[in-house]
């Protein structure tokens, strides 16, 4: 199995003895990166807790993990938008697997649109979903990573921005900001031994970009962008993830890491 294949070569791939047993929150944990994510953690001995608003999906993966005999993960159903339903769905989960040391803010939404066609609600509730739960997530991890002495935030960022991608606006907006939030809170939580960093993906082939988006025309721009060949797939961002929640990564923090094959 090579390192482009769907499914990780996970004999391969490193493991990290800071990660075992460490506490770790994953928003949008269901499907997608945010599936391979969970799985990396998973397989890595972490104890986790994730949130989706698509139940099905999301309790098929930890049934899928324990059949795996690897640690169970504590799933909730919560709607990201609703930020006090989701601080205190946080508070729950922490008292069941202790304070979060780990928080990736994976969850995200691209939905296409066209600035003419943008009101002032549908504005709102993009930022409502891809912008302002990664704030409040950070802050209510705080105090538990203060009295631990320590912990790692991961905010998910887009390459879309980047290359001045058309076709959702508000969507690259958003996620241009996250390069703000990250930098601003690592000088903030700095102090406190709190390092908050980006991981940038590319155009990874999820099932929803393949049936959503990919056709003929992007296969050729993968072809003619990336420096790498192959198509980027959901565990490689999930590695760099790991990497950055474990001790190995000590010392990083304030910066973006893109893993898009080498396309910005």
């Amino acid at each position: 199995m090579g390192m482009y294949d769907a499914e990780a070569p996970v004999d391969q791939l490193a493991h990290y003895p800071s990660l075992a047993g460490r506490s770790v929150f994953v928003t949008g944990g269901g499907s997608g990166i945010g599936e391979a994510i969970v799985t990396a953690f998973a397989a890595q001995g972490a104890k986790l807790a994730f949130v989706d608003i698509a139940v099905e999906p999301s309790e098929a993966l930890c049934e899928r993990l324990s059949a795996r005999g690897l640690p169970a993960p504590q799933f909730r159903r919560c709607d990201i938008r609703d930020i006090a339903a989701l601080q205190s769905t946080m508070a729950d989960l922490a008292a069941i697997n202790g304070d979060f040391e780990v928080l990736v803010n994976n969850a995200g939404n691209d939905e296409r649109h066209k600035p003419e066609d943008v009101t002032v609600e549908y504005w709102d509730n993009r930022i409502a979903i891809n912008q302002r739960p990664m704030f409040f997530t950070c802050q209510a991890v705080l105090p538990g990573m203060k009295q631990r002495g320590g912990g790692s935030i991961i905010n998910l960022g887009s390459t879309s921005w980047h290359m001045a991608g058309g076709g959702y606006p508000v969507y690259t907006t958003t996620k241009a900001a996250v390069s703000g939030l990250t930098r601003g809170l690592a000088r903030d939580l700095g102090p406190w031994n709190i390092r908050v960093n980006t991981v940038t993906p590319g155009w990874v082939m999820t099932e929803r970009q393949k049936t959503l988006w990919l056709d003929e025309k992007g296969e050729r721009l993968i072809d003619q962008s990336q420096c790498l060949p192959g198509r980027l797939q959901p565990w490689q961002i999930a590695q760099m993830i790991l990497f950055l929640a474990a001790d190995d990564s000590a010392m990083c923090t304030a910066q973006e890491f893109i893993v898009d094959g080498g396309w910005v």
